[in-house]
């Protein structure tokens, strides 16, 4: 053994060292196995999912022994090529219009809100279809929750796409009254019909400088993961009917089952069940 351990250059102690803890390894090697096996049942269900939301799933009900370690998770889905999606690709949908109203910026980059139906932010992004060309989905998000409230998909850049959808997220809250709405500079935003449709319903318009997608961060997030998501590494969607199903699909489940980091691991949906219970608890 000395002779051996002379020969690769290794201390002998450095070697009994490692003889002795190989058990430990091998138990070490079950357990990430079998962690392994867990990971894939919950990547298989959400292929978008990163090594923090399969650790949210993980432990979502386990017993305190149970629980594992996200860097644990992480580095036993990246020694199995186990990942999330990700996708980058940019196509320009705002154009600024030259005649449009000065809107102040009332956010200032905090997404944040203490309260639902205070603060929302929207885009439009583009859904590219193979046969069909663009289609184009307007957003309207409570920075509370990260809940998509109000949403409308069209094959145009209209204003009425961004006014259906704010009236969808009115529809859906009862009233906007009182609440921020904030969006980048496009023609849509700063039309006079939009601004009417705004005082009409309460709503208070900001926006961020023009060129800055920081100023509307919350948003341009919303819109990568959804396309990075559902289009996992494709150029687009066969043809509209599909884009528009499977986008429905995903706007399901983002708001009541895909968990959230700045919720706690909970869907948008269940973050605010969790503050109205919260709230009439202490009401009471």
């Amino acid at each position: 053994m000395k002779r051996l351990c002379q020969v690769i250059e290794v201390s002998r102690s450095s070697f009994y060292t490692w003889f002795k803890s190989a058990p430990a390894r091998h138990g070490r090697a079950e357990n990430d196995a079998d962690l392994a096996a867990r990971i894939k049942v919950a990547h298989a269900k959400d292929k978008a999912c990163g090594a923090p939301r399969i650790t949210a799933d993980l432990n979502d009900g386990a017993a305190p022994e149970e629980c594992v370690n996200h860097k644990r998770v992480a580095r036993v889905m990246r020694a199995r090529a186990i990942a999330g999606i990700r996708l980058h690709r940019r196509v320009r949908t705002t154009i600024s219009a030259p005649d449009e109203q000065v809107v102040p910026d009332l956010l200032e980059r905090d997404f944040t809100a203490t309260e639902p139906n205070t603060r929302y932010v929207g885009d439009i992004t583009y859904l590219p279809c193979a046969g069909d060309g663009f289609l184009y989905l307007a957003t309207v998000i409570d920075c509370f929750s990260r809940r998509l409230v109000g949403w409308s998909i069209a094959d145009h850049m209209r204003t009425d796409l961004v006014a259906d959808a704010l009236l969808t997220a009115a529809r859906q809250r009862g009233t906007l009254a009182g609440a921020v709405f904030h969006s980048d500079h496009g023609a849509q935003y700063a039309s006079k019909d939009y601004a009417a449709l705004c005082e009409r319903l309460g709503v208070r318009r900001s926006m961020g400088k023009v060129g800055t997608s920081a100023d509307n961060a919350m948003a341009e997030s919303f819109n990568a993961s959804l396309k990075r998501e559902t289009l996992a590494g494709t150029h687009g969607w066969a043809n509209a009917a599909v884009a528009r199903r499977e986008v429905f699909a995903w706007i399901t489940r983002y708001n009541t089952r895909r968990r959230h980091s700045t919720c706690g691991y909970l869907s948008p949906a269940d973050y605010e069940n969790a503050h109205h219970t919260t709230t009439l608890a202490l009401a009471a």
